[in-house]
């Protein structure tokens, strides 16, 4: 079996949602990782926050890890397949495209050092 990382990608201007709305899509995130879960084929998740810096290669730095772009990375998930066919199909059923989000399924590269 191979590693592939998931990253969500959602539109940084999306509305607030109410709490009602974050309850209701928490919950649609608990049951598609725990889908994944109960297949034997999670590794792990995490949100990421808003906050973020980045620091450029002639050490300035700047605010927000995304400045120029229309959307913003919300978290990731890391998967455990044989193929990357097989994470995508993991993919199809994810929250994220309830909000009009993307998911890039990348593999996890192993350096024997």
């Amino acid at each position: 079996m191979k590693e592939f990382m998931m990253i969500f990608h959602e539109d940084r201007n999306l509305p607030k949602p109410s709490p009602e709305q974050m309850q209701a899509a928490i919950k649609d995130w608990q049951d598609w990782i725990g889908g994944i879960a109960a297949q034997g084929k999670f590794v792990s998740t995490d949100a990421l926050g808003y906050e973020g810096k980045t620091l450029h290669a002639d050490s300035t730095i700047t605010d927000g890890p995304y400045a120029e772009v229309k959307e913003i990375i919300g978290g990731y998930t890391i998967v455990k397949t044989e193929n990357i066919d097989d994470a995508m199909k993991l993919a199809e059923g994810c929250p994220i495209f309830k909000i009009g989000g993307k998911v890039e399924v990348r593999d996890v590269m192993v350096f024997d050092i």
